[in-house]
């Protein structure tokens, strides 16, 4: 009969030190955002959060079809090799900065307010292995520069 007893009252705390254990588990995974920082020459540090885009299909899809970007959010293109990258806005409907950076983590250039739905090609002279894709305007609202430095966070 104390078996029987011991068993029910048992039972709900393991219930809840498990759903416990799986919630706080998550907790990691969610605040786990991926991050690209832009570090100033002035040594303020400008944050975006991105989606990123590491395979050719994610990368052929990136913004399209989208109506909207939050503020200070993005996507990040991941490419395999550093060369000149070249971008169109083809059933993109967000005006965009693209920003184009090197292997080395440096900024070398940007492309300013990309017209939404356009064939044209965007592109700098420089070669870049990583382009990073926010709201229009955004470099010259933030005093993004060239030259400035980038860094991943939860990124892998």
């Amino acid at each position: 009969m104390k078996t029987l007893a011991r068993k029910r009252t048992c039972f709900p705390k393991i219930t809840l030190v498990f759903f416990t254990a799986i919630l706080l588990s998550g907790c990691d995974f969610i605040a786990r955002i991926p991050e690209v920082r832009i570090i100033k020459k002035d040594a303020s540090i400008v944050k975006v959060q991105v989606e990123v885009a590491r395979k050719p299909a994610e990368r052929n899809l990136g913004l399209m079809y989208r109506k909207s970007l939050g503020k200070n959010k993005g996507m990040l293109f991941m490419f395999d090799e550093e060369k000149k990258q070249t971008f169109v806005m083809k059933n993109t409907y967000i005006p965009l900065d693209m920003i184009f950076i090197s292997r080395d983590m440096r900024i070398e250039g940007w492309v300013e307010n990309a017209t939404p739905l356009s064939q044209q090609q965007y592109a700098i002279d420089k070669p870049s292995q990583y382009v990073l894709e926010v709201n229009a305007f955004f470099c010259r609202d933030q005093g993004i520069a060239s030259g400035d430095e980038v860094r991943f966070k939860d990124i892998e």
